[in-house]
């Protein structure tokens, strides 16, 4: 470490420097002395910027990944392909982030977290551009391109929340958090819509893959401008320079002892496991249950009738909304009578939401309506953990392990959760149909998406036993002490001195 004060915006990509105390700059040189900084050496206003720009990566984010499903029926006709084999289109881009967010966390604790972004951005971009162009011999080419994509975000979902962290604390954190979270429901209903709607205006479903990259490089754009890198820990009174880092498997080790944590990244998983389902699956599903009752024609030729992917894709925006919008405010009401509220909230979302999710199924073959109306209730009490679980995360987890402890939540929740429950649903539904009729495809992917009610029961257990362990982990993580943990420094002789990680388990 040297001894001079440097700006997090200049800092090379391989320093470990990148968030020394000291004053930051315009951009041009000349101090800022008419707007004061907080202790993160963030000015307010940047700070405010700097989520704005997270947001919008966000959005473009789930819009990206949910683009493929909003045009599914297209790209099974084009390709010819089983519900097995169009599961894969989510599930390799799912396993493709989930194995690289470790890597990514790792930097993220040690580097200069806003170019790790910009990098990562850029590349899927430029992934999502290549896979508009294949044709329909190279399906095999479709299921690499999406994922590479992962790239992305793994490189941007494990960073993005810690730099919040890094920005805000309290109530003010719970209110950005709620505002980052908000564009994952919106950016997932975009998917649907701008897939939906390129498809139907260029008659090709590739068109719809053209959109984001554009987006995307002018996200990268925004990060390197706009975005300063904040200083790790240093707002919560927790300098990173008395915030030793430990290795990285000591890292894990601390979480695994976490049960706020892993109990709540067993909760979340389940979340993801429903949503992975019906983010797929959903508009197909409506769609088959429309030919089903005689609504709609079969998908003989492209284009397909893709007007359930809009409005399911509405759906997901308004619902989005509304329940994160309810969940953070239902939260914060509830923290008044205890501190146990984030859990109990989260796991008030899922057991409401497991029966209205049953119901909609069900209902798909007697009234569109009414599926539609529990498809509204469902997801909306799904979306309260959003930004919970992320808050969660963040107050249990001490700064110089978080974008660890949100890769090691990507890969679990993934791993058991949207990474499989795609493909999982389309191997049920093809074992579950006696043949190729119309009446068979609706009823075996009907009965295939049973278990995510099942799902989200078993998702709401998992928070309610988070919710008797958070205050003893909320108090070990706001008085951390580190010299309870091993360094990973060069005492000055050149030595390497090992302290044990004992006592404080965050």
């Amino acid at each position: 470490m040297t001894g001079t004060d440097v700006s997090a915006d200049t800092t090379p990509f391989f320093s470990d420097d990148n968030e020394e105390e000291g004053p930051t700059d315009n951009g041009v040189g000349s101090p800022q002395p008419e707007e004061e900084e907080s202790a993160s050496g963030v000015s307010d206003k940047r700070a405010k910027l700097t989520v704005a720009v997270l947001c919008y990566i966000n959005l473009l984010n789930y819009m990206d990944r949910f683009t493929v499903a909003g045009v599914l029926p297209d790209i099974e006709h084009f390709f010819s392909i089983s519900d097995g084999t169009s599961g894969l289109l989510q599930t390799v881009f799912i396993c493709s982030y989930m194995f690289l967010a470790p890597l990514f966390g790792y930097l993220g604790d040690r580097y200069n977290r806003k170019l790790i972004m910009c990098v990562g951005i850029f590349f899927w971009s430029l992934v999502t551009l290549a896979s508009s162009f294949i044709g329909k011999d190279h399906f095999w080419a479709l299921l690499l391109t999406r994922g590479l994509v992962g790239v992305g975000e793994a490189s941007y979902s494990t960073i993005a929340p810690t730099i919040i962290a890094d920005l805000f604390i309290k109530e003010k954190r719970t209110n950005m958090l709620s505002v980052f979270y908000f564009a994952i429901p919106v950016g997932s209903g975009l998917g649907y819509i701008v897939g939906s709607e390129v498809d139907d205006v260029t008659g090709d479903w590739h068109w719809a893959l053209r959109v984001t990259p554009g987006l995307g490089l002018l996200a990268v754009i925004l990060l390197l401008f706009v975005v300063q890198e904040p200083k790790r820990g240093a707002i919560e009174a927790h300098p990173e320079h008395t915030l030793h880092r430990t290795s990285w498997l000591a890292d894990i080790k601390a979480l695994c002892r976490n049960p706020s944590f892993v109990l709540s990244t067993f909760g979340f998983t389940t979340v993801a496991f429903v949503t992975g389902s019906l983010a797929l699956w959903a508009p197909a599903f409506l769609f088959r249950a429309g030919v089903f009752t005689g609504e709609k024609q079969p998908c003989l030729k492209a284009p397909c009738d893709n007007s359930d992917s809009l409005i399911f894709g509405i759906i997901t925006v308004v619902t989005g909304i509304l329940g994160v919008a309810s969940g953070v405010q239902a939260s914060k009401k509830l923290r008044i009578k205890t501190p146990r509220a984030d859990p109990l909230v989260c796991a008030a979302g899922l057991l409401l939401a497991a029966p209205f999710l049953y119901l909609s199924i069900m209902f798909a073959q007697a009234s569109t309506v009414a599926t539609y109306i529990f498809i509204f209730l469902g997801e909306t009490f799904l979306s309260m953990n959003w930004a919970i679980v992320a808050d969660i995360l963040l107050y249990v987890v001490i700064p110089t392990r978080r974008s660890t402890a949100e890769a090691f939540q990507i890969v679990l929740s993934h791993l058991l959760g949207d990474a499989i429950s795609p493909y999982l649903i389309g191997v049920v539904s093809d074992s579950i149909k006696k043949s190729d009729s119309y009446m068979w495809e609706f009823r075996s992917l009907q009965m295939s998406l049973l278990l995510c009610s099942f799902v989200a029961v078993v998702g709401g257990a998992f928070f309610l036993a988070t919710a008797l362990f958070i205050e003893k982990d909320r108090h070990l993580a706001d008085n951390y002490v580190p010299s309870d943990d091993a360094p990973i420094v060069v005492p000055k002789r050149g030595r390497s001195t090992k302290v044990s990680v004992s006592s404080v388990l965050i």
